[in-house]
């Protein structure tokens, strides 16, 4: 949690492991995601590789993002297996394990728990209207569904991160009602450690004919999800998707209080290139904001965590 009266902005210092960008969903809005088949699975081996050059790079957080596998596919055990061996790896090699990968069965997400510090899925919209539209071939986009991660997590005592996208045609009624069930969710668990506020960026691959989510419109947003949300539930902003630095500034000034995960790709928008630590840092200094570095896991859910994995996160809070 961050104090919405501090001047204080955290950002995660991460890197994105990607298992496969096969998914079979197919989101109009999504720049992601390529067909079943059509492109390699990430290899233990090249995943090596790529932690190893990351050792000197003050990279804390692997989020491991993946395309999604039909629960029913004859490949769902390989493709969970694939995420858990990534996430046994970056524990292995000193990196602090998150895991957003669509949703999973519940015992798909107890053993994750094993290897992962937190876990996150963008709930995007609660809105069954978007089945019709830009959900209509997506069959994990089912309201019900994604909502009973947030539930299960909270079972399962795995500090959760979710979210909202914006813009991809809701209303402003159907914001709300989203951070409300979100809400209502948390006070049963008390599990969930930010909400991402994510606004509609237009990108070369989708086929979704939309204008993007304009900044200056989530400031607003922003100041009525602080109302809606409990006071330890951060709201998090991806920097990249509010060029703007007067529109940057203002959303913080509203009560986002972290920057979520900055590194060198955003795999989700591709397009859109993270800014990085030091821009961040001259941006936001001049205004009276001071950007700090978080690990993944918020200390307030440690305890949470396997005697292993605390360890983990104990050396990386020592070190910092």
């Amino acid at each position: 949690m961050t104090d919405a009266n501090s001047a204080i902005v955290t950002y995660s210092p991460a890197y994105t492991i990607v298992p496969t960008y096969e998914c079979f969903n197919r989101c109009t809005y999504c720049n992601f995601r390529t067909n079943p088949g059509e492109s390699s699975w990430l290899t233990l081996s090249a995943a090596e590789e790529i932690l190893k050059q990351l050792k000197n790079e003050k990279v804390c957080e692997i989020l491991i993002l993946s395309g999604e596998v039909h629960p029913n596919s004859p490949q769902r055990q390989a493709w969970f297996q694939r995420i858990y061996d990534l996430c046994a790896l970056a524990l292995t090699m000193g990196f602090l394990p998150h895991t957003n990968a669509g949703p999973l069965s519940f015992a798909e997400m107890q053993q994750l728990k094993n290897v992962n510090v937190s876990m996150g899925l963008m709930l995007e919209q609660l809105t069954p209207e978007l089945l019709k539209t830009v959900h209509r071939y997506a069959p994990s986009k089912v309201p019900e569904l994604r909502l009973q991660q947030l539930k299960w997590a909270g079972e399962l005592q795995i500090p959760f991160t979710t979210g909202l996208l914006l813009g991809i045609g809701e209303t402003a009624d159907d914001w709300w009602t989203t951070l409300e069930a979100i809400s209502k969710i948390h006070q049963c668990h008390h599990h969930i450690q930010e909400v991402i506020l994510q606004p509609h960026s237009p990108g070369n691959q989708q086929t979704f004919d939309a204008l993007g989510f304009g900044p200056h419109q989530l400031p607003a947003v922003i100041t009525k999800a602080r109302q809606i949300l409990p006071p330890e539930i951060t709201i998090q902003i991806p920097p990249n998707l509010v060029k703007d630095e007067q529109w940057l500034l203002a959303c913080i000034k509203a009560g986002a209080r972290d920057l979520g995960g900055i590194s060198p790709k955003d795999e989700v928008n591709p397009d859109y290139p993270h800014i990085q630590e030091q821009e961040l840092r001259d941006i936001l200094q001049p205004a009276g904001w001071e950007l700090v570095p978080r690990l993944p896991v918020y200390p307030q859910f440690d305890s949470w965590l396997s005697e292993e994995l605390q360890t983990a996160v104990s050396l990386w809070r020592n070190s910092s």
